[in-house]
């Protein structure tokens, strides 16, 4: 028996040694998912990442698209007609009527919140004149964002063979949209009362996660449960997207207590910040202060460190304003830049008074005569 033991003992020490060696690595969070992503809003770095790049339906988070474009295209107080076909779209629904006149606004809650397909269509032909222009539209926003992995063939989501994108993509989107004042104000409201509606957001993440700020929910046989959400703490903004998720709501908890806690932001430069001195030739003065044009964050793991250099000439010439453009500071990750921000001049720098020739001349013809 005490042999057995001691063999016992042996055996755990050896794997305890070997532990202390290869320690495991341990997913720090995982999924239900079949695509998700977590992503840093204003750097756009990606802080977890699961079948990312992967073409999937996403229901009714279309219309995240959907209200970027009406509002980069339309008046929020302009009154739309709804249209019979509006008005009888299938699915969601904000329950409009053929004939009723409602603002952009108003239409955009009830996309927004109750996830009207309704809304969708007659904010599509409200601000397009038509569906199907609209929906170049939205391609065209597309484009323009780079989501290379996406494709839109209608404003509400509804299952098409032409409409897919991908969680990366999505993530993109939805940091654009957040970034627009009147899209984040009304993604983030829980209810309103508008164009004789009481509409509640369908968003559980607003009332459940601790700083949830928006964003759209979706669901449709095929697609299964989309989900795109976003929350802020401590200044700094994260958005989560899962596709087809049957467990969406605690799968973004957690996506959120981890990139908050294993990737702060952290601010390298503040706006107006002087970061050094700049020589000056023929001018009043020797330098100038430089300082910098907007602020830089950047979210970073424990034992990561930014990296900064300046882009910046040996000396400038006189007379030079405060404002006037000088140079960069380009940071870095592990030699790989992740951002840039302008440096300009903090001050003016006058021209040295030199007298006129002339002068010097007659200066020079006296001092001969003494």
């Amino acid at each position: 028996m005490k042999t057995r033991f001691k063999r016992f003992k042996a055996l755990l020490c050896a794997l305890l040694c070997l532990y202390s060696i290869f320690p495991c690595k341990v997913a720090a969070v995982s999924t239900s998912a079949t695509s998700a992503i977590l992503m840093d809003v204003d750097s756009g770095r990606v802080l977890y990442a699961q079948n990312e790049n992967k073409k999937m339906l996403i229901a009714s988070t279309t219309k995240i698209m959907t209200a970027l474009v009406a509002l980069e295209n339309g008046e929020l107080r302009g009154a739309v007609k709804v249209t019979a076909e509006a008005a009888n779209t299938e699915g969601s629904s904000m329950y409009l009527k053929a004939g009723e006149k409602l603002t952009l606004e108003t239409l955009l809650y009830g996309l927004m919140l109750s996830s009207g397909n309704d809304a969708a269509v007659a904010v599509a032909q409200g601000v397009a004149g038509s569906t199907d222009k609209f929906v170049k539209l939205m391609n065209q926003k597309a484009k323009e964002l780079g989501m290379s992995g996406t494709s839109f063939a209608n404003p509400n989501g509804l299952d098409d063979e032409k409409h897919y994108s991908t969680a990366r993509d999505m993530a993109v989107l939805a940091c654009a949209a957040m970034n627009n004042e009147s899209f984040a104000r009304i993604v983030s409201t829980r209810s309103v009362t508008v164009g004789g509606r009481t509409l509640t957001n369908h968003n559980k993440l607003l009332s459940y996660v601790d700083g949830c700020i928006g964003l759209k929910t979706g669901y449709t046989k095929a697609a299964g449960r989309t989900l795109v959400s976003c929350a802020r703490r401590n200044g700094q903004r994260l958005v989560a997207v899962t596709l087809q998720d049957g467990n969406d709501w605690a799968d973004h908890a957690a996506l959120y207590d981890y990139g908050f806690s294993q990737y702060p932001a952290h601010r390298a430069m503040t706006i107006g910040e002087t970061v050094g001195t700049l020589a000056v030739t023929g001018g009043v003065g020797t330098a100038i202060p430089v300082v910098a044009a907007e602020s830089f964050s950047w979210p970073l793991a424990q034992g990561e460190k930014l990296e900064v250099r300046f882009e910046l000439p040996e000396s400038v010439k006189a007379p030079v304003t405060a404002g006037t453009k000088v140079g960069h500071a380009v940071f870095t990750l592990s030699g790989k830049e992740t951002g840039r921000v302008e440096l300009l001049c903090g001050g003016d720098a006058l021209s040295a008074i030199q007298p006129p020739s002339s002068l010097l001349r007659r200066m020079g013809e006296l001092l001969k005569k003494c």
